[in-house]
């Protein structure tokens, strides 16, 4: 199967897990059917140069929660994003694949290159 490589700088964050998305899903494959888990891989570099829009960096939020009471966790998207930038990519494809047995194969063909230079 193909191996696409995307680079991320300067791309705003929900375009780029769309593109994302549909090249796991093969959606730009003339052989796509839903329920097949299809080959395509995914490589993204420079995740740390992504691009968000309007108020997202300072009001967005994750939120977990372990079923426990008072155990709501709540983190800032600049927080996450500067410790970890791969978590907020693969947290926006994740949104965007279908809720299904093949999402986490498809996720696991996402490969993420980040090349820190510090």
């Amino acid at each position: 199967m193909a191996d696409h490589t995307i680079d991320a700088k300067n791309k705003p964050l929900g375009r780029l897990a769309t593109q994302i998305a549909s090249l796991l899903q093969d959606k730009n494959l003339p052989s796509y059917a839903p329920h097949k888990e299809g080959g395509n891989k995914v490589v993204v570099k420079n995740v740390h140069l992504l691009k968000v829009t309007g108020k997202k960096a300072s009001q967005k939020v994750y939120k977990r929660h372990s079923d426990r009471p008072g155990n709501l966790k709540i983190q800032k998207f600049a927080y996450v994003f500067e410790k970890t930038p791969e978590k907020v990519l693969i947290n926006a494809v994740r949104g965007m694949l279908p809720k299904n047995k093949l999402r986490t194969p498809r996720l696991k063909r996402l490969i993420i290159e980040n090349k820190d230079n510090g």
